[in-house]
């Protein structure tokens, strides 16, 4: 019989209900090694927060909503509260959402929460995606997670685009009309595809209550089974973190998730919902009892789509119109290219980015520091082009706005949006990289000289020069927490026994592509560099004035 004392349980500290939990599924074990975890604080990790709880408000006010709305297209006659409708013959689903604005208690309140929160929901994951992709935090392991927030935003733009089509508006109506034309311009199966989605000939009798199907059911459930996964993979993975002391690539510097960082989610989650609860009450959104009902003879003037899909119109309104003929069958390019060539094109190879800079770098090293922009030049550059390209093809959405709001013709918008979609990316590419390097030389000069005291002294001989003082330890860290960037280069063309190395010329592509993206970068200076620099005291380090800078320093102002 052993003499050692038996230890308590540890679920006797449980209360009943966890304590009867823990005993059957072991709660216990699993909640003490999660609710401890710890996450980094930045205000920019709040982007992803933003998204999730935008989501979560997205699936409460459309619970509500689903409980009045009407998925149906048959012919009504409106007798509702909106007089200047009443009489007009409309779709069920329209006349159910006048219904929700104008007779439900609160209906017109929640319809426009719902719609703020998408349009935030969206806002937020490409923020996010921003914000990931300039730091560096796609980086090995989190190459898949990339992916699957990409596919997140991909979903909820397909999730915002057809609950834009269910209230079978004129507007949305219009929309859903060019979409239209741009499956049918698909080769071979776009008469196919289009009859599949709409039940026939546009716009059918089937749209709305197939469009409420998957807008309710199936995008949602994609979208929550990828929120579980990329939730999953942060916890997995642990948190990226920004530099500083005392954080290294294998440890992270934060708060516990309980009670800390539960109690701040909770409190913020209140912020968002409160916000978008206000801008619902306050901030008119997609009145569509202006537009009035669907009908196909019909467009409305001015007409946009939410600002997710400005992009998508915008490449289609500057794309000369021409087509071609082959064996019966009409290509419309006009329409080919900028809905169904160049999008896919883009959106591939954003999604496919982390892979392409890691096979160009030949990093293949787990990262759990982010980057500075600043540090990666090429990278920051190629974001900003990124951005630029999408930004003109979304002001392209709205040319004829433009051309009205500034007093300038339309085509003389529309032909310099079609050059400068491709000089604009250029021109942002060079202009940004080199602002990060130059920021990179200002850093160096700052942690190999020091700051600028502002002391003006006078050497023996006459001379003028300003003392420089040392920057703190922990600036200093921050500044060399990053590593130094080194090119790949090709091996031997043949190992030690002669055989030729396979795929060379891929290779000799690989090591042109890598030189050029860490062409000019500056290295962060190495330890002998720092200690060489320091080794002659921050005193003698100084910055010889010329005569004119010398008097305005030494001699004061006099008002």
């Amino acid at each position: 019989m052993s003499d050692t004392k038996e230890k308590a349980p540890a679920t006797a500290e449980f209360p009943p209900p966890v304590k009867w939990l823990d005993d059957r599924l072991g709660v216990g074990k699993i909640g003490r090694k999660n609710l401890r975890k710890v996450f980094p604080d930045h205000w920019s990790f709040m982007l992803g927060e933003i998204a999730l709880y935008s989501f979560i408000i997205l699936i409460l006010t459309g619970i509500f909503l689903t409980f009045w709305f009407k998925p149906s297209m048959a012919e009504i006659e409106y007798q509702g509260s909106y007089s200047l409708l009443k009489g007009l013959h409309m779709s069920e689903a329209y006349a159910s959402t006048l219904d929700i604005s104008f007779d439900i208690r609160g209906g017109l309140l929640m319809r426009q929460i719902h719609h703020w929160a998408a349009v935030l929901f969206i806002a937020a994951m490409m923020v996010h995606l921003l914000r990931t992709f300039f730091t560096g935090a796609f980086r090995k392991p989190r190459e898949l997670n990339w992916v699957v927030g990409f596919g997140m935003l991909f979903l909820g733009i397909i999730e915002g685009f057809i609950g834009y089509g269910l209230p079978d508006d004129l507007l949305s109506g219009t929309g859903l009309r060019i979409t239209q034309g741009m499956i049918q311009a698909s080769p071979v199966i776009g008469t196919y595809l289009s009859f599949f989605i709409f039940g026939g000939e546009f716009p059918g009798d089937d749209m709305v209550s197939r469009f409420f199907t998957v807008h309710v059911l199936l995008i949602p459930g994609l979208i929550l089974v990828l929120v579980t996964l990329h939730l999953f993979l942060v916890v997995y993975h642990k948190h990226t973190q920004y530099a500083g002391p005392g954080r290294t690539e294998k440890n992270v510097v934060g708060y516990p998730l309980m009670p800390v960082y539960m109690a701040k989610a909770g409190g913020f989650f209140f912020v968002v919902f409160g916000v978008t609860a206000l801008m619902g009450a306050l901030l008119q959104i997609n009145p569509v009892w202006l537009y009035g009902p669907y009908n196909p003879a019909e467009v409305t003037a001015g007409s946009q789509p939410d600002w997710y899909m400005g992009w998508l119109e915008g490449s289609v309104r500057i794309m000369p119109g021409f087509e071609s003929h082959f064996w019966g069958v009409t290509l419309s390019w006009n329409l080919l290219i900028p809905a169904l060539l160049i999008p896919p094109a883009f959106v591939t190879l954003v999604a496919l980015y982390p892979f392409i800079e890691s096979w160009i770098t030949g990093d293949k090293r787990e990262h759990h520091i982010l980057d500075r922009p600043r540090n990666v030049p090429t990278r920051t550059g190629i974001g900003a082009a990124f951005i630029t390209f999408y930004g003109l093809l979304w002001i392209g959405g709205g040319n004829d706005l433009v051309a009205t709001h500034f007093d300038v013709s339309l085509n003389k918008v529309t032909w310099f949006l079609r050059f400068a979609v491709f000089l604009g990316p250029v021109l942002a590419f060079w202009v940004t990289r080199r602002i990060a390097i130059s920021l990179q030389r200002a850093d160096e000069e700052r942690l190999l000289h020091g700051l600028e005291s502002g002391i003006i002294v006078r050497s023996p001989d006459g001379g003028y020069s300003e003392r420089h003082t040392p920057i703190s330890n922990y600036e200093a860290y921050e500044l060399t927490a990053h590593d130094r960037l080194v090119p790949y280069e090709v091996g031997p063309e043949t190992d030690d026994n002669g055989v030729r190395a396979p795929r060379r010329a891929l290779n000799k592509l690989r090591a042109k592509l890598s030189h050029f993206y860490y062409a000019d970068a500056v290295q962060k200076p190495t330890a002998a560099e720092i200690e060489d620099a320091h080794s002659h005291g921050h005193d003698d380090d100084v910055h010889e004035l010329t005569d004119t800078e010398a008097f305005h320093e030494v001699t004061p102002d006099k008002h």
